[in-house]
Formats: structure tokens, sequence, C-alpha cells
């Protein structure tokens, strides 16, 4: 039996192509797959845990490809390499790459200079790579883990609480971060910095 999703407001759709690389052929609708994502993200985070890192291995390409593995690796074949479709948020697939190389040197820049507070630098990296959409699926998630990761190793600040939810539910908490999401967007960073220590 195929898997079946419906989609919420701030989900990306997955192509058939993309549907096809379930590790776990049991899983059939939404719910599961999402209880099955979650067991692999704690997995990650269990990793992140135990590890510490600098900048200049937190702040590169290969971890955010790493980090995504982690995340998804025992769900999904593509776990840890960039889309190859064009989705309905993000840039152009073919730019993702250069797009995220421009992030990471601002992200460099910004931490040795410290041009913004650190809670503002993990807030706006999670922000402008949440909105490249580097992968198929689990972009809000892995910029929030990174994000956590970022403010945890570089800064040794607590990690983010996101409203104490996973936002995959469609619901109060999920609807208040779409909407600081959005704001961002229009350049007012200070919602989502608010809304992830909320």
């Amino acid at each position: 039996m195929a898997l079946e999703i419906e989609y919420q407001e701030g989900q990306t759709p997955l192509e058939e192509e993309e549907k096809a690389g379930l590790r776990i052929d049991t899983i059939t609708i939404r719910e599961e797959l999402d209880e099955f994502e979650q067991l692999n993200i704690q997995k990650a985070v269990e990793w992140t845990l135990k590890n510490r890192w600098p900048a200049k291995k937190i702040i590169t390409g290969d971890f955010m490809l790493e980090l995504h593995a982690k995340m998804y690796g025992d769900v999904w074949t593509w776990a840890g390499n960039f889309r190859k479709s064009n989705k309905n948020i993000g840039v152009p697939y073919y730019k993702v790459a250069t797009d995220l190389r421009l992030l990471l040197d601002d992200a460099l820049y910004w931490h040795e200079k410290e041009t913004y507070p650190p809670e503002e630098i993990a807030i706006r990296f999670k922000h402008r790579i949440v909105a490249i959409h580097c992968f198929p699926n689990g972009n809000g998630r892995h910029s929030r883990l990174i994000a956590d990761i970022i403010i945890a190793n570089l800064y040794k600040f607590e990690v983010f609480s996101w409203g104490s939810s996973t936002l995959v539910k469609a619901d109060d908490m999920r609807t208040n971060y779409i909407s600081a999401l959005r704001k961002a967007d229009r350049g007012t960073i200070n919602d989502l910095i608010k809304f992830a220590r909320s």
C-alpha cells in the first residue's frame, strides 16, 4: 500500500519519486510517518548531546548534510542529500548548494565578528536555511535542531524550547510558529526569536 499524506499549511509535499524513498514499507499514513521520523530525530538529538563541535565544523555544508542524514536516514533513502525537485517553498533546486554556501559564509562572519547577539545568529541561520529548503522533507525540524546546536555549542546557552512542541501537528503552536516565520520573511526576526524561547 502506498504512502498517503495529507499536508498541513506550511508543509512541503513530496514528489512520488521521493515517497518511493521510504525505507519502511509498512508506513502508509502521516501519523505513522511522523512517529518513525520522530524516533529517528530523537536518535539524532542524542548524537548532538554527546558531541561538541566548533563553528568551523558546524557551519559547513558537510555538517548540514550529515545532520539531516542522522535525523532521517532510518526512514528515507534520500536523507542527507539535497533535493532534486522544486517545491512550494525554497530556492530552485539547482541553487540550493550555492545559496547554502552563501549562508554558511554569512554565518561564520556573524559568529567571528559578533554581528548579532548569539540567539539572533542562531535564529537568523535557522530562518535562512529553512527558506533555502535544502531537502525534500524535514527542513523545519532540521533548521530548528541546527539552531539548537549553534546556540548550545558556540555560545553555551540552553537550547530553544520551540513552544515545547514538535510543531508537526496543526495546532495553535504551529500557527504561531508559521506566523513568526512569515514575519521573519518580511525582515522582522524578533517574533521568531521570542517563539523559539517560548
